[in-house]
């Protein structure tokens, strides 16, 4: 299992659509076969910036997510409301302390 960053940031009044196109399909990602885990963050000091954390069985399941009808609706719609260009990150869980 490892885990995928994604940072992105949004024009301050994109926001709202956002987060209303997040909601309606969170569900559905999190439903994505493989994938075993789903989070949205703010940042707290600027609130244009966001990041999602998703934890996946494997590389080919993020791959095949990332090449499925819903990825690429939910990215059309996305990257028309960055004001950046978005980075990720997908990264191996090593140590999980409690």
């Amino acid at each position: 299992m490892f885990v995928r960053i994604v940072k992105m940031s949004f024009h301050e009044e994109k926001i709202p659509d956002f987060l209303e196109n997040f909601e309606s399909v969170k569900n559905k990602i999190r439903e994505a076969n493989g994938n075993r885990f789903l989070e949205l963050y703010q940042d707290k000091n600027n609130k244009c910036i966001f990041f999602t954390y998703s934890y996946w069985e494997t590389e080919e399941d993020l791959e095949n997510y990332r090449q499925s009808e819903l990825f690429n609706t939910v990215w059309s719609f996305t990257k028309q409301l960055f004001n950046a260009k978005p980075e990720a990150w997908s990264v191996d869980k090593l140590m999980i302390l409690n």
